[in-house]
Formats: C-alpha cells, structure tokens, sequence
C-alpha cells in the first residue's frame, strides 16, 4: 500500500476537528483507493480528492490528485483552488460557488481546469473535471469542504469503450469466451450460446470438460493453462467436439490471449471460437482433388515404361499402395496372357484368370477380395455370382463386401478396359481404421486401371507383334550350324528383349561356285515388323544377287536400288523407279540399311569385300594381335548415287574373321569407339574352336543385351589344300578335248573317285567342246575336291553359254542339257578375263545318286 501523505502544513489548534475529519476523511478515500482491487473501476478512471479550509484553501492533497494535476502536495496546500485551476473569466463565479459551499451547501458540476504551466514555458494541460464537493466542519465546527474530482474526458472514454467492448462481445459473429483463472467460464457471449445451447449466464462457471471430450478437453486446458502461465498467444488451435445431442464431428478454430486488469495483472483468458467444419470439408475436398491429381500425375508418369504385361501391371501397384488404397491385386485374362488374338473381353465373367500383381501395405493374410486368397501366378475364375464377376461382365465397377473378422473394411472391384475390351480386373482394398471408398475414390479407381489397361493392351499388340517379327526374323536367317567351304563357321544371333522392338540385324553363309562362299551382314535401321520385313526382302535379293556371281561391288550397288525401293507401295517392283529419282527427293519412306559383303575363294584364300556403311570387319591372324580391316565404309544402302568400292586380302591359313552388327559393340552406355576396341581386345586367342570364341566375345563385352538386336559371324580359314586342286591349261586345239578327258580321269582316280571317272569324262568333253567351239583364247581345266566335287572350264570368250532343248532332227545342241541332266548343279559366271563353266557332282555314298550317263543319253532322244 502506498504511503498516505502527510499534511503540508499543520494547524497550531487543536480545535480544528471539521478539519481534521475532512483529512482522513480523504486520507481514507485515498487508503481505499490504494487497497481496492485489481480489476475495479479505479483502475480505469482518473479519479483525486482534496479538502478545502475553511478559509477557502487546500489543506490536504491525495496521491490521485498529484497525478491527475500534476501538482506535488507540497506546492498544493495552501493554494486557493478557485485561482489555481479555475479560468480568469470563470473564478468570479467559482468564488460565489465556493461562498455558497462553504456556508454548508453540497455541490455538483462540471467545472474546466487548467494544470500550471511547464518549466519549459510551455502551457499546462487544460482539461474537464467534474466536482463533487461535500461541506463538512472541523472539529472546532468550522466550515469546510471535502472535494472529490473525476477526469471527465477518462470516464467518457470508458463508457464509450465499454459500450463498443459490450457490442463487440455481445454482437460478435464468432464464440467468444472470457475464462477466468480457474479455467471456468466467466462469461460467453451470444454466438456462444446459440452455438451450445441455453443464455450465456447458463454457460458461467462451466469448465471444458463440459463441452469436450475427454482427451480433447485435457489438451485444451493444458493449453489454457500454459497461455495463463506463460501470457504467450495461441492462434488459429484446432479443436474437436460434437455439439450436444448430435454426433455429428465439428471442428473449431480457436485463439487464445491472456487478459489483463488496468494495473497489469492477469485476470483470465478471452476465447475466440470459431466454426471451420464447413472449411475443413471443403479443405479435405481440395486436399482429395490435389491427391488425386498428384496420383494421376504419377500414373502417367510411372505405368507404361515398359512393354511387359506383368510389369504394367505391378507398376500399377506401384502408385496406388498405398497412395491410394492399403492392399490391391490385378488379375489378367488368361488368354491374354497366352498370346491369344483376342482376348475374352465382355463375357459372363468366368473366363479364367491369372494373377500377375499384389501388393499390400499392412501385414497380415493375404488379400482375398471375392472368394478364396489367390496367390501370384496362380490361374482361377471368380464365382458367377460374385462381384468381381459382375465387374467383369458389365465392365463397371463393383463393392466388394467385407468378410466377417477380416482386415479389410472396403474393396473395390475394378474392370481394366481398353478400347471398349476388358483386359482383366483390378482390386483396391483398404484395411479397417481407413476412410472408406467414396464416389471420388470410386472414379479415380476407374481412371487408374483404365490407365493401366490401355498400356498393358499396348504391350499385348507390341508382344504379338514383337514375336510375329521373331518369328519372321528367324525363319529368314541361316541355320544354326552353316556350312562353307574352305571355312570354319561359328554365329550368334542374340535378339532384342520385350522391352525392345525387333530390328533389321540379319547375316548369311551362301556358297558360290568353284567352293566360293559369300559371307554377309548387314542391318536395316529401324525397329519392328517393317524393319524384320525389310531385313528379309534384301537378305532374299542379296542371295539372287550371290547366285548371279556377281562382283561384291555390284551386289551392293544393285542392294542400293532395291533398299530405296521397300519404302514404295510397289516394294522392290518399284525399285528401279526409286532409283531414278533426284537426289534431293524425300527420303522419308526409304528404308536405310548397313551392309558388308564378302567373297571368299578357298582355293586361292583369297577374301574380297565391299562395305557399305557398316563397320569394319576383324582379322586375326595366328600370333598377331587383332586388328580392323581397312575397308572404304562406304554409304548405307538406300541412299543411292554413290559407287562402292572393292578390297582384296589374302588370308594366310588358320585366320580369324569376324563380321558383326552394331548391337555389339555400340551402347548408351560408351562411345562407339570403346566399344570397338573393347571387341577387338576380347579376340584374343583365335585357336579356341570358334564356338568357344563367340562365346567368350558376348561373355566378355558389356553387350547390354536387349538394347539392340546382335549378329556375329565368325569364321576360320582353312584354305583348300593343294592335292585336293587339279589345274590345267589346254591350247586351244582339237585334241584339247580328249587331253582334258585324260586329266580329268586321272586326277579322279588319284583321289579314289573311281565311280565318278565316267560321268565327269562325258560332262568335261563337253564343256571342253564348248569351249573350242564357242569360246577365245586357251582353255583351262580345274577340278576342285571338297564335300562335293567341282569341274570348271574356263576361256577367254564373254558370250555366257543358254541352254536349249534340241529338236530330234538335230545332231547337236544337247551338251547343256546332258549336263544338266548329269550333275547336281551347273552354271557359269563372269571372271575378269572371259567366263567359266562349271558343274557339281556329289561325292560317292552322298545322300544323292549318280545318274547313269547312258540313260541320260537316252532320255536326250
């Protein structure tokens, strides 16, 4: 309690007991209003007393009144108020007032005042106070006045503030609550009330607990209790609740400040509430939309990167547990999944299924859905009266009902449909303790497996059509285990996976005459069904093109025209026309294609190539490192216009050869040229048998199998040996004829081919007849000894030999015919000097038979 003031100045008598009253009477006042407390209306308001003498002066000054006119008790006893405060213009007036009060009459008013001035010069504070004076009298019974004054511009602005806080609270659109220090409701304002039923004096003393449940309501006081320790503000804490006699949830928002009195000290807590129930619904809404967008995004995204049925389908999985649902499975037409045309589509529902996918973010059983649990890969149908069959039949969406004592509370059966085709059905399940579906959940559902279905129907088309251009890749290349002349042969065929289209990569063994043989790989750029097309039409036209005994050069050139033919509609018909296109026509429908051809002659181990943009063949020689032909690349077939050219090597015994596609040394990964070195490093030890060598070379290789379509072919030289050539050059005479009988004969017997003596004597007389008769210059004999037996007759002349059918009246024209009926094959072809006439008789013991040289005779006439 603050220290009353003493008396400025004392009275000598002792008498003076009115005077004395009226100063503890103010003394009091002032003890009061030091005591009273917190939170009472002096707390707001400016409020002072005093007392006047009876000879009209201050004789006792308050603390209030020091503050309120700034004037100290010392400087104010003794002063005559009515000159010290009042106006000049207003004091005549004020001294009758204070005449009339001091002869006992009370007095009320409202009187201007103005504080002394400043130190500084500056004018005192003029104000409005309003009086109450109350006559009194001494002890001695002299008149004398107690004066109580109030600061009328403070109360004004109470009343006007306490007017504006009695709308605010009481016309506020939200809860609002004043708890006092014991955390009960000091008071509640309407909104409040008609929120929770009955006045707001019906909600005073009440406690949280009373309106929420019980954790919630210990989370809340908690709070309540910390705002009113600590004085630190709450905004915007959610608050749940159910008003009363509903179950419905509601949701509050609520700010809490502490409140304090006018002296500073805390008196409760204001409750500011306010209903977000509506708001938190629609927020849920728009937090569901961005969820389910997000989760759409994210299909779109992550379903469909690859062309795997079952991979689709768990990339499914992928996004939806548990983004979505807590458990789900996908089950696929089992004919779907067998390579069938078509698949089952809109049928009653029972069609058999296989399981490919199910995942699950909750442990325990696995998910049942509709019947008995299922296990990944296993084949099954549902019930015809199930939902899932129904799902399947009507390709709608189905509920699943829950069994009994399960983990699962809600399940969706979705039909997967693409391009009006049901493909399979999808589940979504989600466990108890999740919100269950909804209509939204319902349409996202449909939208994730129709999603779903579209691409696993597009890995249907690409599978039925990666495995038709297998197939027809397949079928057109050579057989396992290719046969040549002269050389060993070892390949690989390695094609793209599922995830990778097929290509053009293809290589072929053709076997020419005089045991020649053509080694060809080649690869037509692009992907799919057209490209294994493509690839076939020019592995067909480069073996015409072989059989004609074509130079390498002109194989490649004729596959020129014919390449930039396929696009066409006539195909290779309209290859010629392409041909004659200008060189800037559109090349959009050209099909391109890489090509190396080469033609390897046993007898001379001579090995002559032509390139055509693809990459270098491989030599290894025995106890040399491997290295890179140096062979012109060329430009890819179907470009047209520009010439190829040759190169001839001679290959000593024992060498190694390897042709090969890009798809084995080229990848993402590294460039091109590392991936070269790296091949030519792995030929290491050419001796190995070759198979042994094709395998290390893919073992060894970071080949990436599945990027690209792979082709290597191998092969090892082994030169015809010398005894196994006979050769001779024969003038160009008449008894020629008979000299080449003699050789043939002989060279035949050295070799144990008695039986082959007569019909060869009988074939070599007469394309040594031919010869003198037809030909220019020397004749040349040459029988060749290998897995069949070769005879060439060779001549200057370029006038190729055409068989005819001799009429019976003539005496000639049946030597062609005689060899054809005699031999397994015959033939001619162009050599740089003239021409050479060959035919084939297969070994004693073959498969194939002799014909008897009589009874072709005889078949003649």
């Amino acid at each position: 309690m603050s220290e009353i003031p003493a008396k400025a100045t004392e009275s000598e008598d002792p008498s003076d007991g009115a005077m004395n009253q009226a100063a503890e009477a103010a003394a009091a006042g002032d003890a009061m209003w030091q005591s009273s407390p917190p939170g009472s209306i002096y707390d707001y308001i400016r409020v002072a007393s005093f007392s006047i003498s009876p000879g009209g002066l201050v004789d006792q000054w308050s603390l209030r009144a020091e503050q309120l006119f700034g004037i100290p008790a010392a400087r104010a006893v003794g002063m005559d108020p009515i000159e010290a405060f009042i106006d000049p213009d207003l004091r005549e007036r004020g001294q009758r007032k204070m005449a009339e009060i001091l002869d006992g009459r009370e007095w009320t008013g409202v009187v201007p005042f103005r504080m002394p001035d400043k130190p500084d010069g500056g004018r005192g504070e003029e104000g409005l106070a309003e009086v109450y004076v109350m006559p009194t009298r001494t002890a001695e019974g002299d008149k004398a006045a107690v004066c109580i004054v109030v600061d009328v511009r403070t109360l004004r602005s109470i009343e006007t503030d306490l007017a504006a806080s009695q709308a605010i609270f009481g016309q506020s659109p939200f809860g609002f609550l004043l708890i006092d220090t014991d955390l009960r409701v000091r008071r509640a304002n309407e909104r409040f009330a008609s929120t929770f039923g009955g006045t707001p004096d019906d909600h005073r003393g009440r406690g949280v607990h009373d309106y929420l449940p019980r954790g919630e309501a210990e989370r809340v006081a908690a709070t309540l209790r910390r705002v009113l320790e600590t004085g630190q503000s709450i905004t915007d804490m959610h608050v749940t609740g159910h008003l009363p006699g509903s179950e419905e949830r509601r949701h509050w928002s609520v700010n809490l400040y502490r409140v304090h009195s006018g002296s500073g000290r805390p008196i409760g807590i204001a409750w500011l509430g306010t209903d977000i129930t509506s708001r938190r619904a629609a927020a849920r809404e728009a937090a569901a939309a961005r969820r389910n967008l997000a989760l759409l995004n994210e299909a779109g995204a992550r379903i469909g990167n690859s062309l795997d049925l079952e991979t689709t389908a768990r990339e499914l999985l992928d996004v939806v547990v548990p983004g979505f649902c807590d458990l789900a499975t996908v089950d696929l037409y089992q004919g779907l999944l067998t390579g069938d045309e078509t698949p089952p589509g809109l049928t009653d529902g029972s069609a058999e299924l296989r399981r490919v996918a199910f995942a699950s973010a909750v442990s325990g059983a696995p998910f049942a859905g509709s019947g008995e649990p299922v296990e990944v890969g296993a084949v099954h149908h549902f019930p015809f009266n199930s939902p899932c069959a129904d799902a399947l039949r009507t390709a709608r969406p189905r509920a699943v009902p829950p069994e009994e004592g399960g983990l699962v509370q809600s399940t969706l059966a979705v039909p997967m449909v693409a391009h009006d085709t049901v493909v399979g059905l999808a589940q979504f399940a989600r466990a108890k303790g999740s919100e269950p579906f909804g209509d939204r959940d319902r349409d996202l559902a449909v939208e994730l497996a129709a999603r779903a279905a579209v691409c696993i129907d597009n890995a249907r088309l690409y599978r039925r059509e990666h495995e038709r251009a297998l197939i027809l890749q397949r079928s057109l290349l050579p057989p396992g285990d290719p046969e040549a002349s002269g050389l060993d042969i070892a390949c690989r065929y390695l094609p793209g996976n599922a995830a990778t289209e097929v290509g053009g990569d293809w290589f072929d063994v053709i076997e020419l005459p005089g045991h020649r043989t053509a080694l060809v790989v080649g690869d037509v750029m692009g992907r799919g069904l057209r490209a294994a097309v493509a690839m076939g039409e020019l592995r067909t036209a480069v073996r015409t093109l072989a059989l004609l005994d074509l130079e390498p050069a002109e194989v490649l050139s004729a596959l020129d025209e014919i390449a930039r033919g396929l696009g066409t509609p006539g195909g290779v018909q309209q290859a010629t026309r392409t041909a004659r296109q200008p060189r800037d026509a559109d090349l959009s429908e050209v099909y391109l294609a890489t090509c190396v051809y080469a033609v390897y002659d046993s007898v001379t181990r001579r090995c002559t190539f032509a390139n055509a943009g693809h990459l270098p063949p491989v030599l290894v020689e025995p106890g040399e490192p491997a290295l890179m032909l140096d062979v012109p690349p060329g430009m890819p077939l179907g470009v047209g216009g520009e010439p190829f050219e040759e190169v001839e090597v001679e290959l000593p015994e024992g060498a190694l050869l390897a042709l090969y596609t890009d798809g084995l040394v080229e990848s993402r990964d590294h460039p091109l040229d590392e991936g070269l070195q790296a091949f030519v490093g792995a030929l290491t030890d050419p001796s190995r048998p070759l198979e042994d060598v094709c395998d290390h070379v893919l073992n060894t290789l970071d080949t990436h199998h599945g990027e690209d379509d792979i082709a290597l072919l191998m092969a090892r030289v082994q030169g015809l040996p010398a005894e196994s050539v006979g050769d001779w050059t024969l003038p160009r005479e008449p008894r020629s004829v008979g000299r080449a009988r003699e050789y043939a004969r002989g060279q035949l017997l050295s070799w144990d081919l008695e039986p082959l003596v007569d019909t060869t004597e009988l074939l070599v007389s007469e394309l040594a007849t031919n010869a003198l008769r037809y030909g220019e210059g020397e004749i040349r004999l040459r029988l060749l000894l290998d897995r069949t037996l070769v005879c060439e007759v060779w001549d200057s002349g370029l006038v190729q030999p055409r068989r005819r059918r001799a009429r019976d009246t003539d005496e000639g024209g049946r030597g062609l015919q005689l060899v054809g009926l005699l031999s397994a094959a015959w033939g001619s072809r162009r050599t740089p000097r003239g021409k050479t006439v060959w035919f084939e008789l297969p070994l004693p013991g073959g498969e194939a038979g002799l014909t008897d040289p009589a009874e072709a005779l005889l078949s003649l006439f």
